[in-house]
Order: C-alpha cells, then sequence, then structure tokens
C-alpha cells in the first residue's frame, strides 16, 4: 500500500480577511500537494479556521454579534478566497466544532494523567479600566531582551523570543492604553521543561526542520525550556477547561489540535479513513507535513511535538517554515495600502500571475519573499505571458490555420524537431526533484529554459515561410511545439492549474501527469487527434492594472506645484535629464503630421537585421542592448526600447527590421546606431518580422 501523506498549511486567524501575505504559504501549499497528486501520490489537504481568544470575543461585541455569528461570516469568506486563489484543500474546518473539543479535552486528559500539567498561581496584568485580564496579545511594550518598542506579551516580533506578559518593561492595555495592575489567578501549566531532551533530539530528526532555523530554537534552551500557560482566564471564546472554573483552553493549545479534529471531520464526511487515529495514532505509518510561517515556529517545532507525545500520538514528520510577504521592499502596511486583502486582488487580476510569481521566487528557506509590482509585471510578461504562452498561442495558431487544418504530423524517427522534445522530456527529473524539495524557483528556471529552447527551434524553422511552399514540413515543426507546450503543460500544472486546463482544452489532450511522464516517450501527444481552437491562454499586465491593487493608480511623488503649501507654485531649478530619459519622457500630443513627398520617405534606409546578442541596459527597464547583423561586415549596437515586451533570449536570434540611416545617439552612455521597427504601443509590442532574408536586405 502506497504510503499516505498528510499536509497542513497554518490555520487563518477568524478576524479578519486572507491577505496576499497570507496566500505566500497556501499557494506555497497548494503547488506541493498539487505536484504530489500529479505523480500519483496518496495525499490529503487540510486547513480550518482558528477561531478562539479574546480578539474574537472582543471583535464580535463590536460589532454586535455573537463570537459564533462573528467567525461564521470569516469561515465564508475565507473559503471563498482559498476556492478563487485554486487552493485545493481536501477539507476545510473549524476549531470552534465537536472534533476540535474532543481531541482538545482527550489530549489535555493524557497530559494531565501522565503527570504534566501542574497548577500555579501567578501574577497577571489586570486592566481596571476594563475589567479583565489581559492575554498576552492585549497587552503591549516594551521587549525586556531586544527592547524593541510596540511589541506584544508573548514574544518579541523583532528579535523571536518568547517571554511572560509580565516580563514587558512599560506594559500598557492594548485595548485602552491605559497601564495594567498585577493580580494574582490561579493557571494550568505544561510542563514542557521535562521534554527538552525529547525536543532537541527533535530537532536533529533529519528533514524535520530547517537547520538554520533549528539553530535559532536553541535559544529557548539556554536558560532553560520554560513550562507553557496553556490556561486562560474568563471572559474568553473558547473550550471550557474540564474540572475547571472560568479557566478556558489557551488558543494554542487547541488550535494545532484542529488538524486532528479537521482530519476527524474529513474522515466522517468522506469514508476514506475510520477516524483521524489512522493518521495521527503513534506509530501511524502516514507522512505528516505542517508548512507554516517562520514567526510561530516555536508553537510548532517544540509545544507541539512534546504534546503529540505525552498524548501518545504521532509527531509531525517535517515542518516546512517560509519567510514574509514584503510589498515594494516594505513590511506590509494598512496605512501604505500594501495590506492587500485577497478578495481586492481578484477584482482586477487574474490569481494565475500571483501564484507564478510566487513559484519563481520561493525556495526551501526562510528569506522574506518581495512583491515589487514592477519586478512582478516584468517577470510574468517576460516569461509566463511572452515566452511560455506566446510558444503555445504561436504553434498552436499555425495549426489550427485554413492551411494546416487542426492536424498534427506524425512523429518524425529523426531531426530537430524530435530532438527538440526528447531533450525536453530529458529534463523533467530536473523539475521534479526541484519541486519534491520546495525549490520551485528552480522548477520555473527550467521550465522557462524548455520554453525558450522551444522558441528558438521556431524562429530557426520559421514555420510561417516553410508554410506556403512546403506545409507538410511547416506542419511537423509546429507539432514538434506543440508537444513541448503539452510538456509545458504537465510541469506548470502544480503552479497555474487554471492556465494549463485551457492549453490541454486547446491541444484537445488529456491532462498530462507527472506519472504518466515517469514513463513517457516521445510523441506525448496523439497525432492522429486534432488541435482545439487556440486563444491567448493569459493577456500581458498592463501597468495600470497592476497598480490598482494597491486600491488605484500608483501616488506621485510629490504634489503638484499648485498643491504646495500657500497655495502658489514654488521655483525650483530643473534638474538636467540623461539622453534616454529625453527619448522615453512622455510627449504633449501633436497633431498628426502632413502628407509627405515620396522623396521624404526615400531619405529612410530599411534593412534586415540578425540580432546576434541581446542583454539588459542596467537601471534602464526600457532598453535592451542588441548585437544586430545587417550584413555590413562588422555588427552594429543598437539599444532598443522593447524591454517591457521581451526578454533578451526571446529576441536573440530573430531577424528585425532597422532603421539604418538614423543618426547615433547616446543613451546610458552606450552608442546606437539604428533603431527597431515595432508594431503596437506601450508595452506591448511585436517586432516586425522581414522573413527569410539575409542581412542586409532592403526593406522598401
Amino acid at each position: 500500500m502506497a504510503q499516505r501523506i498528510l499536509v497542513t498549511s497554518a490555520l487563518p486567524y477568524a478576524n479578519g480577511p486572507i491577505h496576499i501575505g497570507h496566500l505566500v504559504e497556501y499557494v506555497q501549499t497548494d503547488i506541493y500537494v498539487r505536484f504530489l497528486r500529479s505523480c500519483g501520490k496518496d495525499v490529503v489537504y487540510f486547513c480550518a479556521d482558528d477561531t478562539h481568544g479574546t480578539p474574537i470575543e472582543i471583535n464580535a461585541a463590536k460589532q454586535g454579534l455573537k463570537p459564533e455569528e462573528f467567525i461564521g461570516r470569516w469561515y465564508d469568506a475565507h473559503q471563498a478566497d482559498f476556492r478563487d486563489f485554486g487552493v485545493s484543500v481536501d477539507y476545510f474546518h473549524s476549531t470552534n466544532s465537536p472534533e476540535n473539543k474532543h481531541y482538545a479535552e482527550l489530549i489535555y486528559g493524557k497530559l494531565k494523567a501522565h503527570g504534566d500539567i501542574e497548577k500555579r498561581d501567578i501574577e497577571q496584568a489586570y486592566c481596571e479600566t476594563d475589567k479583565r485580564f489581559l492575554p498576552d496579545r492585549f497587552i503591549k511594550g516594551t521587549c525586556p531582551n531586544c527592547k524593541a518598542t510596540e511589541q506584544y506579551g508573548d514574544a518579541c516580533e523583532k528579535c523571536g523570543k518568547a517571554y511572560a506578559p509580565t516580563d514587558l518593561i512599560e506594559p500598557k492595555c492594548a485595548l485602552c492604553g491605559t497601564p495594567p495592575v498585577r493580580r494574582n489567578s490561579s493557571h494550568l501549566f505544561f510542563k514542557l521543561s521535562r521534554h527538552a531532551d525529547f525536543l532537541q533530539q527533535t530537532l536533529r530528526r533529519e528533514g524535520f526542520i530547517n537547520p538554520g532555523l533549528a539553530t535559532q530554537l536553541q535559544g529557548f534552551f539556554e536558560k532553560g525550556l520554560a513550562d507553557w500557560d496553556i490556561s486562560r482566564d474568563g471572559p474568553y471564546f473558547g473550550f471550557n477547561i474540564p474540572g475547571e472554573t472560568d479557566k478556558f483552553f489557551y488558543v494554542w493549545l487547541d488550535a494545532p489540535i484542529g488538524y486532528i479534529a479537521t482530519t476527524e471531520k474529513w474522515a466522517k464526511t468522506t469514508g476514506r479513513a475510520q477516524s483521524a487515529l489512522d493518521f495521527w495514532a503513534e506509530g501511524s505509518d502516514a507522512r505528516i507535513i505542517h508548512f507554516i510561517g517562520k514567526d510561530i515556529v516555536y508553537f510548532h517545532a517544540l509545544f507541539w511535538p512534546a504534546v503529540l507525545k505525552v498524548a501518545g500520538l504521532k509527531q509531525p514528520d517535517a515542518i516546512k517554515a517560509h519567510g514574509h510577504l514584503t510589498v515594494n521592499g516594505e513590511k506590509m502596511s494598512k496605512s501604505r495600502g500594501t495590506l492587500i486583502p485577497a478578495r481586492s486582488y481578484l477584482e482586477h487580476l487574474d490569481p494565475s500571475y500571483l501564484r507564478y510569481f510566487y513559484a519563481a521566487n520561493l525556495g526551501p528557506g526562510v528569506e522574506d519573499l518581495d512583491l515589487s509590482l514592477k519586478d512582478f509585471r516584468l517577470r510574468v510578461n517576460g516569461e509566463l505571458v511572452n515566452n511560455i504562452g506566446n510558444l503555445a498561442n504561436r504553434s498552436l495558431s499555425m495549426l489550427a490555420g485554413a492551411a494546416l487544418d487542426k492536424r498534427l504530423a506524425p512523429g518524425t524517427k529523426e531531426g530537430p524537431g524530435r530532438a527538440l522534445v526528447e531533450a525536453a522530456l530529458a529534463r523533467v527529473p530536473e523539475v521534479r526533484e526541484a519541486y519534491e524539495k520546495l525549490e520551485f524557483r528552480n522548477a520555473i528556471r527550467v521550465i522557462t529554459e524548455i520554453s525558450q529552447s522551444a522558441n528558438g527551434f521556431l524562429q530557426t524553422a520559421a514555420p510561417w515561410v516553410k508554410v506556403k511552399t512546403d506545409p507538410e514540413a511547416a506542419r511537423a515543426d509546429l507539432s514538434d511545439a506543440a508537444e513541448v507546450a503539452y510538456l509545458l503543460g504537465a510541469l506548470l500544472s502544480p503552479v497555474i492549474p487554471r492556465v494549463t486546463e485551457k492549453l490541454f482544452a486547446q491541444l484537445n489532450a488529456p491532462p498530462l501527469t507527472f506519472e504518466a511522464l515517469a514513463t513517457a516517450r516521445y510523441p506525448l501527444l496523439d497525432r492522429a487527434r486534432p488541435v482545439g481552437t487556440p486563444e491567448p491562454l493569459l493577456p500581458r499586465l498592463e501597468e495600470e492594472r497592476v497598480n490598482a491593487i494597491l486600491g488605484g493608480a500608483a501616488p506621485a511623488a510629490e504634489p503638484a506645484p499648485e498643491a504646495k503649501k500657500g497655495g502658489k507654485a514654488e521655483k525650483k531649478a530643473a534638474e538636467p535629464k540623461s539622453a534616454e530619459a529625453k527619448a522615453t519622457e512622455a510627449k504633449p500630443a501633436e497633431a498628426a503630421p502632413g502628407e509627405i513627398e515620396i522623396t521624404d520617405f526615400a531619405k529612410v534606409v530599411l534593412k534586415v537585421g540578425h540580432v546576434l546578442a541581446a542583454e539588459r541596459v542596467p537601471k534602464a527597464d526600457k532598453l535592451l542592448k542588441l548585437t544586430v547583423d545587417l550584413g555590413e561586415g562588422q555588427p552594429r549596437t543598437i539599444c532598443s526600447g522593447i524591454a517591457e515586451s521581451f526578454q533578451p533570449e526571446q529576441v536573440q536570434g530573430r531577424k528585425v527590421v532597422v532603421v539604418a540611416n538614423l543618426k547615433p545617439r547616446m543613451l546610458r552612455g552606450i552608442e546606437s546606431r539604428g533603431m527597431i521597427l515595432t508594431a503596437g504601443s506601450g508595452n506591448n509590442l511585436s517586432l516586425l518580422d522581414p522573413g527569410d532574408m539575409p542581412p542586409g536586405s532592403e526593406v522598401k
């Protein structure tokens, strides 16, 4: 029997919307799970709303709702966001459920029976204004370790150290801002300190956690592992602790138990397991993998394994932690408009763009990921739209044309087309290994390289020329390019499943999986089956649409002079502009040019050029530096403002039309001798194709 794999994402708190920072984790988990499914693995993916705690109780009251009604609204909203972003959880549950209450009480009973629960009188912060004890997230102050201000009462977000709320320097109530007093209260503690040796062994277990995080967690052992307060005083929205009065399980006791409760609910609902214990019983052969953010490693790598061990349950096999998301290089912020809810993103853009960008930047480590909106747009356009999408569309559009009538050519015994497909197939193990190791960025790198090779093959084969004189040769070339597009659909299906579903439909082919690729041979497509109806898989990202996810167009760097203090324009010396800036700055609308004489047009010399090399110009987002053969014996250097529409590798090797007698000019310190002709406007450009003509041929 194949090993069962249970994968979880951290539970979103039912106190607000899913935002694009949360989505780093949910997309990362979903890509991994979809990959495992494509490999034929027996995998289930669970998540749930984390619903208990003082914040929910207070915020529900502010809205005049019962806590159950309040969390119910977020439960529906969270599920809708997951669905619309393609996050394919097998079951989404809630920690405020009978299953979670059952397992929380069961596990607590086992901890108590084992002698690992101890009642202690502790001194706590109490707000006399709000008439309540202040749990850790409702008291703020200065961190006792690194002295960072405005830190919560359980752990410092800056240095990562955990502490008691009473350790905070200059504490204040997070509700009303008044300094709290101290009062005694009886609390229940889990004796985490008794399990230090076990936890040290767990952290050293190969594959359990990122080695850097394992080293970081040693800080909790340096002064002796502290026991853990698992109770909270009322009023509190949560489960009552059996045998206690006005005491509730702390949210971090029952939140991870939600993984087990969701497994139980799924088992009852689907009948695919007898109970959660099929996965969670000690000695189970199932593999359990948690995906979490680096800020909650303590709870998952120390507290949670110790609780499971004492309760006689299976501990997780691996904890996959990721970094945080920044937007345009800064921490997400409501005031800056960069704390972007998932729903706000979906109102403007297809989720496939963001899924692709996250995958292209995610590795197995815990480094932060930056969503630079500019890089986001350029990378998605350059790789996903212009490279991968272009390959599929250019090959299928010609095959579906009248000359070729949607028919594929039979597979060939030899030739560059077959060699192209077989070379692409040879790289599948690289992609598979990258997905397995969570090196998604490496998987995307290999995928784009495969696509670039196929685009280069088409550019060399020039089937748009052959179709006029040798349509069967053109059909063969395009069929092999379609093979690569089919393969790319399989390799990208974990990342952008909705796009690859469209691609498979356009190929009129069944979905291709990693399991099938393990034994696949050329040709991959059923060549007797006609292709479907092609259309662009995704439109290009426009700057205005991308900026709209921030709530509107990006603000100007400074107000117009008339809007400055005093209402009068302030004089300012004009800064000198570079030649490149002058060449690319927006100009006022001009009247349409009048008619010209043939002698005027005859002054322009147009020639066929062959792009020998292409590279980006540093610090110039719109410019590519091209080395172009014009049949003159010595290639020319031409700076072309096409970098937002084309990656360098998409231009290299292509034939272009060049204005050959344009006066040389300096752009970014480079002498540019000529101009490349394009069609289109803005960053939606197409290169004019002179066909299969030698460099230097005149264009008339």
